[in-house]
C-alpha cells in the first residue's frame, strides 16, 4: 500500500499549497509506515518535480500529454485514479483548491472511496477507525468524519498544515495513461490568470474592504496596503455586486472561502454570510467606524475609526517599519 498525492501546478509551477499537501500526505504515509508517491500532470521542469522529494515524496509520476496541458476535470481524475490503482494507493491526497474541489468527488466515484473535503488536521487512526477533522457549514463549524471504505480521498484546506521539509531524493518517472474521448466531453476553453497578483485562495494575508470605502475610486489605499504586506485583495458581496471590484475577489458564503494567517477587514460590517467565508482565518483585524459592527465580535484586533483616517496612518507605519527592518 502507498499514499498518492496529486501535486497541482499553476502554469508549470508548484504553489505553497502543493507543498503543504505533500507534507500532509507524507505525515499520513508515516502513520501507516508506507511510502509517498506524487503525481504531476502538465509541463513541469524536471528539477521542480524532483524537488517534491524535499517535502516527502519518494517517487514522482510525471504525466506529460498535450491533451492534458490544460486542466480538464474528468480527464485529470481518470489519470489520478489510474495512478492510484497502479501503485496500490489506498489514500489519495490533494489540495482543496478550485480544481481539487472538482477532482475529489470524481476520484471518490472512480476509486469507490470515501471523500473528505476541507480537511484541517491529520487523520486519527485508533481502534480500527479512520477519522478526519474538516470544515463544515461553509467554515462556520468543524466536523469529524469517519471513513469506513478501504480507499480514501482527502482534500486539504490551504494554510491549515505547515510545510515540512523531509530532504528526500525523489525519483522521477514518466507515467502514461490512455485517455478516453468521454473524458474530454467538457473542456476549459480559456484560463486567465492574474499573474501579477497573489492568488486569493492561497494567500497567507488578505486585505479586504466593503462599502465603507464609499466607491471604487478609493480602492487605491487597499491595494497599496496589500502590496506592502504581500497580500491578496478581497471584498464583500455588496461591493462586487455593485461592480466596484471583480466577482473573483468576493469572499463569503457565496464567494470564495479563505483561510489566511491574517485577514484585514476594512469597512465591512461582518454579516454572517461574509463571516462564513473567512472564519478559518488565524488572525482577524477589523477596521470600522461603527463600534457596534458585528465583525468586532469575532475580531482578534479591532480599530474603531474612519478607514479614510486609519488606512493612511497604517500604510505609513508599515512603510516606516519596512524601511527600518
Amino acid at each position: 500500500m502507498s499514499v498518492l498525492i496529486y501535486a497541482e501546478n499553476a502554469a508549470g509551477k508548484f504553489k505553497k499549497s502543493t507543498f503543504e499537501a505533500v507534507s500532509y500526505a507524507k505525515a499520513i504515509a508515516n502513520q501507516s509506515s508506507t511510502n509517498l508517491i506524487a503525481i504531476s500532470i502538465g509541463d513541469v521542469a524536471a528539477e521542480d518535480l524532483a524537488a517534491l522529494g524535499k517535502y516527502g515524496a519518494e517517487k514522482v509520476l510525471n504525466v506529460s500529454n498535450e491533451k492534458l496541458k490544460n486542466f480538464v476535470n474528468q480527464a485529470y481524475a481518470s489519470v489520478i485514479a489510474e495512478a492510484a490503482k497502479a501503485n496500490n494507493s489506498a489514500i489519495v491526497v490533494l489540495s482543496n483548491s478550485f480544481s481539487g474541489r472538482g477532482l475529489a468527488p470524481r476520484l471518490g466515484v472512480k476509486l469507490e472511496a470515501g471523500v473528505v473535503d476541507g480537511a484541517v488536521a491529520l487523520p486519527e487512526v485508533s481502534n480500527g477507525k479512520f477519522t478526519v477533522k474538516k470544515t463544515a457549514f461553509s467554515g462556520k463549524a468543524f466536523a469529524t468524519v469517519e471513513i469506513t471504505s478501504a480507499n480514501k480521498v482527502i482534500a486539504l484546506t490551504p494554510n491549515t498544515y505547515k510545510v515540512v521539509e523531509s530532504a528526500l531524493n525523489a525519483s522521477v518517472e514518466d507515467f502514461n495513461v490512455e485517455t478516453k474521448a468521454s473524458d474530454f466531453a467538457a473542456l476549459v476553453k480559456d484560463i486567465v490568470r492574474s499573474t501579477d497578483k497573489v492568488s486569493l485562495p492561497d494567500a497567507e494575508i488578505v486585505v479586504s474592504a466593503g462599502r465603507g470605502l464609499k466607491g471604487p475610486e478609493n480602492w487605491g489605499m487597499v491595494e497599496e496596503l496589500a502590496g506592502l504586506l504581500g497580500a491578496a485583495t478581497a471584498c464583500s458581496k455588496p461591493v462586487s455586486d455593485a461592480g466596484w471590484r471583480p466577482h473573483s475577489e468576493h469572499v463569503g458564503q457565496t464567494g470564495i472561502a479563505v483561510s489566511p494567517n491574517l485577514y484585514v477587514a476594512i469597512g465591512i460590517s461582518g454579516a454572517i454570510q461574509h463571516l462564513a467565508g473567512i472564519s478559518a482565518s488565524k488572525v482577524i483585524v477589523v477596521i470600522n467606524k461603527d463600534a457596534e459592527a458585528p465583525f468586532f465580535k469575532v475580531a482578534d484586533y479591532g480599530i474603531v475609526g474612519d478607514a479614510f483616517e486609519v488606512l493612511p496612518k497604517l500604510i505609513a507605519a508599515v512603510k516606516e517599519y519596512k524601511a527600518s527592518a
